[in-house]
């Protein structure tokens, strides 16, 4: 596998959280799948490496989605007109309860992984049922893709239809163990984190279980979090002694910090309603929100603040919540966050500026590529992950700069039609 080589085009990524650095007509380079920067002129020491020209194509980081659930994907763009809780229990559940079904699940999760290596997201977070033979069958086919992954088995064990709730916490747990035992050193570029489902379908037993695994193992953890209202007063109901709905994961050790005070990731998705008290527990303990803008509109949740989190210092990238949001496509997911801020803005607190298109681009990259490491960006030191676009098909009358075709690239969906190369970890993927 060749994993250093030179690429030339015009390289785009952020520089910081407000600036989108341009270069044309530049080369970046990869050495043994690390960026090693980009350059006017290639240097010498480069010049030995394989070279391929792109033009005036766009080379960017590739997008990180920081949420997105496999078994969900057969019924994308269905039963938008639902809220959250009886969408699950209408479309979601039954969905995936059909994933006990293995040649189902085989042909459910390869179309799944087809799309994802074919769209613009190089590196996701997701989730897959409760079926340990099946999300190790997920496992696999992304293994087999090029892409980076968490997946996670699906823990619940309560508040769930009979044929997809776990029998007991103690299952549930045996069963988690035993798939992280047999997926243990399989996979280099798939690695799993503990994901229990929601605090709905957990009980106080199974949350205990699963922060006992975290505390052994030192796995990451992925969740929901303060979606919808009716889902917060189901959590206040369940957990009346929880200061708020983050409390319930965190006096268990599942939010971002164990009970001795170490760290490690966390992924709460959509924080559409936390309250100041949980906004400053995640800055506190270092969670990272998954800011899913289509699945908050689609089912009706609100709009999370996301300026709020910038301002406030919390970690934020962008999640494409398959089949709430209606897509993979994060190139979507960026223009949808900068609409639901201005409408935040304009309807809800006009103190809250709206997201600029420089800024959902960090979200996209760098933002959600720090869960990962040093990913997210095509700076020195930072893991080769790119995408290349052609935007020759977007005809104009006038010349535009570069930062205007990108912006006009993702909201015309140009990952659909003009994505031309990917490459992950210094692979090329196609």
């Amino acid at each position: 596998m060749n994993d250093s080589f030179v690429l030339k085009g015009t390289v785009c990524y952020s520089r910081s959280r407000t600036e989108i650095a341009v270069f044309p007509d530049s080369y970046v380079v990869c050495e043994k799948g690390i960026s090693r920067g980009v350059y006017q002129t290639l240097p010498e020491g480069y010049q030995v490496l394989p070279l391929t020209d792109y033009g005036d194509k766009l080379i960017l980081p590739g997008l990180v989605d920081l949420h997105t659930h496999a078994p969900q994907y057969p019924f994308r763009g269905t039963g938008m007109d639902l809220e959250l809780v009886e969408w699950l229990q209408s479309r979601a559940f039954p969905e995936e309860a059909r994933y006990s079904d293995l040649d189902y699940a085989r042909t459910a999760y390869r179309q799944f992984v087809d799309r994802l290596t074919r769209s613009a997201t190089t590196r996701a977070c997701v989730f897959a049922t409760r079926h340990r033979e099946a999300t190790e069958l997920l496992m696999d086919l992304l293994e087999d893709s090029g892409l980076a992954t968490f997946v996670g088995k699906v823990n619940m064990d309560r508040n769930a239809p009979e044929d997809l709730r776990e029998e007991s916490a103690q299952v549930s747990a045996r069963e988690t163990r035993l798939w992280l035992e047999e997926t243990e050193g399989r996979y280099r570029r798939t690695r799993p984190i503990l994901t229990p489902r929601f605090i709905p379908s957990c009980t106080e037993e199974l949350l205990e279980a699963l922060g006992d695994i975290q505390q052994e193992r030192g796995l990451p953890v992925q969740s929901h979090l303060s979606e919808n209202p009716e889902e917060i007063r189901w959590v206040q109901e369940l957990c009346p002694q929880a200061e708020f709905y983050g409390d319930a994961y965190d006096r268990r050790g599942l939010f971002g910090r164990d009970p001795s005070g170490r760290p490690f990731p966390t992924i709460m998705a959509h924080c559409v309603w936390s309250p100041p008290e949980e906004v400053a527990r995640m800055k506190e303990n270092g969670v990272f929100v998954a800011h899913c803008p289509a699945s908050n509109t689609n089912l009706s949740s609100g709009i999370a603040p996301v300026r709020t989190y910038l301002d406030a210092g919390l970690r934020v990238g962008l999640g494409s919540d398959v089949a709430g949001g209606h897509t993979e496509s994060l190139f979507r997911a960026m223009t949808d966050a900068v609409q639901v801020s201005k409408l935040y803005w304009r309807l809800v607190d006009q103190t809250a500026k709206p997201i600029t298109f420089a800024e959902a681009f960090y979200l996209a990259t760098k933002g959600g590529g720090a869960f990962f490491g040093n990913v997210g960006s095509l700076e020195e030191g930072y893991e080769f992950d790119a995408i290349v676009l052609d935007d020759s098909s977007l005809s104009h009358p006038q010349a535009l700069t570069i930062p205007q075709r990108l912006e006009r690239a993702a909201y015309l969906s140009l990952d659909l039609l003009g994505l031309h190369a990917k490459y992950v970890a210094g692979r090329q993927l196609f």
